[in-house]
């Protein structure tokens, strides 16, 4: 017996319209290289592919509108008028999507003077006729009218997601109505969507009740005189022939003058090759790898993965090798994310074109391939140069000279493209030779390496990824004018960030552990405190059981509820704070529970038995090319309160008599706002050594003296000055410093109007930005900003202010990154025993022998004020003591 025929139908409009806002939020990251926005046609084309899946049809169609002119405009001219405009990051991509769906092997159809609607209806309607079964799609609910026992419709939820089936049960459940009723509830109720208005004051629940009595808009009308006299029927009397146009406008026609049939719906088989071409022009590539993996033997492409001959390296190979080369690609794999401690799995390298891999490292610890990884006359080539110095360093390598590092060059053109994965990053760059590490080796505790040729095969694979990737990226890099900012900046810097996490730096576990248990004495006493507060014991963790006592049982004011209860988010008890002494001890416990977690016993379980500690540096993460730290997290420990800064106190040095000393640059990013702005007022207050906000404060406040600068003017004018750096709103400085929106408006206006290089600088740095698409720092570093030209106010209100602080905090990572490459410099070069030990954020941490630090008070400020040349001096202010938390 031959299996049901399946139509599925697709309401083109509606669900592109579902897919665009289902990744709106991350619009600027969907973006082909031609400036085309992507992410409606990438939601539509995932919803596809599940609804392909689940349903499995014969036949597919995608109806969509032909234009705004239709038979229902010309019966009501204001039909769907109240729409806003589709926004033309959406609009743009309706080409693009009936590109994919010809790829696709799908067939799409609109019809002049009628909605996709209509062309659903029709076709729905013939193939139940023709024994179909049919299912439907949809993000309106008013195609549920189509319901049959046959007829399925799909109304998308959450984006297009989420799913709601609508059967004759459903539609009896959830309205209490048959599916065709749902057109006289329409015709009554009306629809704001499409701009028709319905019979005046009835409402869905009033409809359904009439509906549930008369069945149908034309009984109501047979039966007004069995009603009482009311409103509602005078409504009616009066308004019959709006509702009887309103019913016409919402009935779907069945019968529209399709030039298509049901035999043009059938589908076979997607295109491949077309597919493959697709997705190279919009830039998908993940949807372009996962292709390749499963058809690759059906596309002639140049992308197709090639046969690679890698040979397995022993002892007597290597003894035959030719090893006279000036370049080499090499790959150390560990298995892990943290390189300090990961478990080797081998290694792989390509010279002379030839590929070897093995997974015994004593025959690379043990070997000639030393000296080429030693040899500063042989360019070594690597992903992750980084990871690979830490690892050759476990084995007793120096890796010496570190030519293309395919991670960091990648990051620099495009800082949103930082996979750390080799196999996806390439495939990024278009190279789909390799694959990803997930694939190979499996996610989590499934993780299984591979053994033999299949191991080698993929570690070869990574080594001709970086050779045949090199000249292109290279070639991108020097069109941005950024390869001194990978030659000069990035790559030196990663060599010495390695340096710093080998060094690490020593922690004293017994402080730590005397401050856990002065913590967990402490937090016994607030919990006490608080149960005394409440009159009751309870879990002080369970935001619910919380909740009841602050608002029901101490009746204090709700400000938020949550789907599960009342929200006891910090923001919300910062507003009840002086309400209750308990707010005041739930915040401190709260405080005191974070640090003891995250910090004290964080630090406790990564204490190396060298009683170090060696954080990870993220180069590759950030946008703004600021550093990170992971493994743990040592920027990040709260210095605010005492008691985070205490923690500092087991930070020490790794010998007697030495001290630890820190370096910190003073209002770096004010001072690059001075240099690139040219504001001639906050440059003379820089030159001439004066107090920043004061200074600024006397301008704004017009004021003839420092001494007439008050605390609160003075805390005020910083405030804007930092404000001004993270493009801060009116409203974001009244919350800040206490004043109504109106005053921080006029004080914002007046800050500018004195800083008129800065104001200049603002509107500019805009200019360009929606011009060319990115800003940059003084060294090129690039940030790209889609959104810059968004319709949508807050995307591009939000992409205006990151161009106006990209370059500002850009910057001034360029600047502490050289700052670090010649310190490390001149530490070597004066043979001092002085060790750089930690970046965090404008600060630099070192130990050094007690009789060093006269040298390093002098030598640190004068390399890092020179760092590099501005139009205003940079400041460096230095302190030590026995610990990192006497250096403040």
């Amino acid at each position: 017996m031959k299996d049901k025929e399946k139509l599925l139908l697709i309401d083109g409009n509606s669900v592109m319209f579902r897919a665009f806002y289902a990744l709106h939020n991350v619009l600027e990251k969907f973006v082909n290289h031609e400036g085309l926005h992507t992410n409606a046609v990438y939601a539509f084309k995932n919803m596809l592919e599940n609804i392909l899946k689940e349903v499995q049809p014969t036949h597919v169609l995608v109806a969509f509108d032909a234009g705004k002119k239709t038979f229902r405009t010309e019966k009501f001219d204001d039909y769907k008028g109240g729409r806003n405009k589709t926004p033309t990051e959406l609009s743009e991509q309706f080409p693009a999507v009936k590109e994919f769906l010809d790829a696709y092997g799908i067939k799409y159809y609109e019809l002049s003077n009628y909605e996709a609607d209509d062309i659903i209806g029709t076709l729905a309607k013939q193939a139940e006729n023709n024994g179909f079964e049919v299912t439907v799609v949809t993000g309106d609910r008013d195609l549920t009218q189509l319901v049959t026992d046959n007829i399925t419709v799909d109304v998308t939820l959450k984006g297009v997601s989420e799913i709601e089936h609508y059967t004759p049960s459903h539609v009896e459940e959830k309205f209490g109505l048959t599916p065709s009723q749902i057109v006289d509830m329409k015709a009554l109720v009306g629809d704001s969507s499409d701009n028709y208005p319905g019979v005046t004051k009835i409402g869905e629940k009033t409809a359904i009740k009439l509906l549930t009595q008369f069945g149908s808009v034309e009984g109501i009308y047979e039966n007004l005189d069995e009603m009482k006299k009311s409103k509602m029927k005078e409504n009616l009397i009066n308004e019959k022939e709006i509702a009887f146009l309103c019913k016409d406008l919402a009935q779907i026609r069945q019968n529209a003058p399709l030039e298509i049939s049901l035999a043009d719906t059938l589908w076979e088989k997607e295109n491949i090759s077309e597919l493959a071409d697709y997705y190279r022009k919009m830039d998908f590539k993940k949807f372009l790898a996962e292709l390749l993996s499963k058809n690759g033997d059906e596309i002639q492409s140049p992308d197709l993965k090639t046969k690679i001959e890698v040979t397995e390296l022993t002892e007597d190979l290597l003894a035959q090798l030719d090893l006279n080369t000036d370049c080499v690609y090499f790959n150390l794999e560990m298995d892990g994310d943290n390189y300090h401690t990961a478990p080797f799995i081998g290694f792989s390298v390509e010279i002379n074109s030839k590929l070897y891999a093995s997974d015994n490292l004593e025959l690379l610890k043990n070997s000639q391939l030393i000296r080429l990884l030693e040899d500063s006359s042989v360019k070594v080539n690597v992903f992750d140069g980084k990871r690979q110095y830490v690892g050759l360093n476990r084995l007793g390598i120096s890796l010496t000279n570190i030519d293309f590092d395919l991670l960091l060059v990648s990051y620099l053109l495009d800082n949103s493209e930082n996979s750390n994965d080799l196999g996806l990053l390439a495939q990024e760059h278009g190279y789909f030779d390799v694959t990803a590490d997930e694939e190979v080796y499996g996610k989590g505790a499934k993780r299984q390496i591979p053994t033999g040729e299949e191991l080698f095969e993929h570690l070869g694979r990574k080594v001709r990824a970086i050779s045949m990737l090199k000249n292109q990226l290279f070639a991108k890099l020097k069109e941005n004018e950024q390869l001194d900012l990978y030659v000069k900046i990035e790559r030196p810097l990663s060599l010495v960030l390695a340096q710093m996490e080998i060094q690490g730096i020593k922690v004293d576990a017994n402080r730590l552990e005397q401050m856990q248990s002065e913590f967990k004495e402490r937090l016994s006493e607030i919990q006490q405190e608080i149960f005394n507060e409440a009159g009751e014991d309870f879990n002080l963790n369970s935001p619910k059981q919380l909740g009841v006592i602050l608002f029901e049982k101490l009746k204090l004011p709700v400000i938020k509820k949550t789907k599960t209860g009342y929200s006891t988010a910090v923001s919300v008890l910062e507003q009840l704070r002086g309400m209750a002494p308990i707010i005041d001890n739930i915040l401190e416990y709260r405080q005191l529970s974070k640090l003891q977690s995250t910090y004290i016993e964080g630090l406790l379980k990564v204490i190396s038995g060298d009683q170090k500690v060696h954080t990870r540096y993220t180069q590759t993460l950030t946008a703004t090319g600021r550093l990170s730290s992971v493994e743990p997290n040592l920027q990040n420990i709260p210095v605010r309160i005492e008691e985070g800064r205490k923690i500092r106190q087991a930070f020490i040095p790794s010998h007697k008599d030495w001290e630890i000393f820190s370096s910190d640059y003073s209002q770096i990013e004010l001072r690059v706002l001075a240099h690139i702005s040219d504001d001639q007022n906050m440059q003379e207050s820089f030159n001439e050594g004066h107090d920043i906000h004061a200074s600024t404060a006397m301008r704004i406040f017009n004021l003839n003296d420092q001494s007439e600068v008050t605390p609160n003017m003075r805390r005020q004018a910083k405030a804007v000055n930092f404000g001004i750096v993270y493009g801060i709103s009116d409203y974001g400085l009244s919350q800040s410093i206490g004043i109504t929106r109106k005053q921080a408006k006029q004080f914002i206006e007046t800050y500018l109007d004195t800083f008129s290089g800065v104001k200049a600088y603002m509107h500019d740095i805009v200019k360009f930005a929606e011009e060319h698409g990115y800003v940059e720092t003084i060294s090129h570093r690039r940030r790209y900003l889609a959104d810059i030209k968004s319709r949508n106010f807050n995307q591009r209100s939000f992409a205006q202010r990151t161009a106006m602080n990209s370059p500002i905090q850009g910057s001034a990572a360029d600047i502490i990154k050289i700052a670090m490459i010649k310190m490390q410099k001149v530490l070597k070069e004066n043979n001092l025993q002085a060790k750089m030990l930690l970046q965090v954020h404008d600060e630099l941490i070192f130990e050094a022998p007690k009789e060093e630090i006269p040298v390093l008070e002098k030598l640190i400020p004068s390399v890092m004020d020179s760092a590099v040349s501005l139009n205003v001096p940079l400041k460096v202010e230095s302190k030590h003591g026995i610990t990192w938390f006497d250096t403040k």
